[in-house]
């Protein structure tokens, strides 16, 4: 590989990533993965070269891909082998370590996770770098919720103050998000529905989509804790529609979460489990552990089933679920009635 061919191939797959967020995002992503083991060998390239800030730069753009493709241990030692190297900018540096601890994150390994985020942190501040400091602070406040909300809700408005005015939207973007999750997790609904709304207007306007529909999942969280049964069906269905539209696998378990966990509340018991076989199904094959707003509610499902339906029911209704193709599984997370996997086939909006 020489340098020109490596560039090239750093151009593509830094401008082929952001198209993961919108609606292009299948296509992109089969595109990506046909050519991943190129992208690979240009990191490597960029390495033994020297170039270590290409290389982290690279690396860091990356990791949506990697989680879409469920690689989370693959983009994890990518920016470990990256970060390992001598060389590169502050900046480039805080950022990689902000992302490699969110990949760490999503497996439930959150020592680690906190310790990338810190060096994130301490990047940032001494950089003077507002959305590195905004974001390490939300990769931290992302793992104080799964023992201290009151603490992620303090981290996220410190990383709010930090973030005012930045032209990067970024950190602004994470913190509404984690710090919307901490409020829906304290039971504070209406300051929840807030904050998503407020990031649904900022993903809206950045045309991240991806972004619009993992809060829109979220606010049907609220809303149905709020008692707004047909709103949150509402928000979850548009939700998991966009989700299936772009092709992202990562994204769809939660939003059927959010389904099954409606269906429990209108009744359809044998439906929810169903429903809950199928996420656990593509949870298992992300190799992604639940995160803490989300773990409560699937928790809550795995009692509240059993006790409705009977424990044999529940397990041949969540033994189905989990047999799902993931394509099946979205018609059926889709359909409006109580029926079986089979009641409705339709290609989603």
């Amino acid at each position: 590989m020489d340098a020109r061919t490596a560039e090239s191939l750093r151009d593509y797959a830094e401008g082929a990533v952001p198209k993961l967020m919108g609606l292009d995002g299948r296509a992109t992503l089969a595109d990506l993965d046909r050519r991943c083991d190129d992208v690979r060998a240009v990191i490597r390239w960029f390495l033994r070269e020297g170039r270590t800030d290409e290389a982290l730069r690279l690396g860091s753009s990356l990791a949506p891909f990697w989680m879409a493709n469920k690689l989370l241990d693959e983009g994890s030692a990518c920016l470990e082998q990256a970060l390992a190297a001598p060389g590169g900018t502050a900046v480039r540096r805080g950022r990689a370590y902000f992302e490699h601890g969110l990949l760490v994150f999503w497996t439930g390994d959150d020592d680690k996770a906190a310790s990338l985020h810190r060096q994130a942190l301490e990047i940032g501040r001494d950089a003077g770098d507002a959305n590195i400091t905004a974001l390490a602070l939300t990769g931290l406040a992302r793992i104080a919720l799964r023992s201290d909300v009151d603490e992620a809700r303090r981290l996220c408005r410190e990383a709010l103050a930090v973030c005012d005015g930045a032209d990067d939207p970024t950190g602004r973007s994470s913190a509404l998000h984690v710090m919307g999750v901490a409020a829906q997790m304290a039971g504070d609904f209406v300051e929840a529905r807030t904050l998503m709304n407020e990031r649904i207007a900022l993903a809206e306007q950045a045309g991240n989509l991806a972004a619009v529909s993992a809060e829109c999942s979220n606010l049907s969280m609220v809303e149905r804790q709020l008692g707004n049964i047909d709103a949150a069906q509402e928000l979850a269905r548009a939700a998991l529609e966009i989700t299936y539209r772009r092709g992202d696998d990562w994204a769809m378990p939660y939003n059927i979460n959010g389904l099954a966990a409606i269906a429990v509340d209108r009744g359809e018991f044998e439906r929810a489990a169903t429903l809950l076989g199928a996420v656990e199904s593509m949870m298992d094959a992300a190799g992604a552990q639940w995160p803490p707003d989300e773990r409560p509610h699937y928790d809550r499902m795995l009692v509240v089933l059993p006790a409705e339906m009977g424990a044999t029911p529940f397990t041949r209704a969540r033994a189905i679920g989990q047999a799902l193709a993931s394509y099946d599984a979205v018609v059926f997370a889709l359909g409006t009635g109580a029926g079986g996997p089979d009641q409705a086939r339709r290609e989603p909006a």
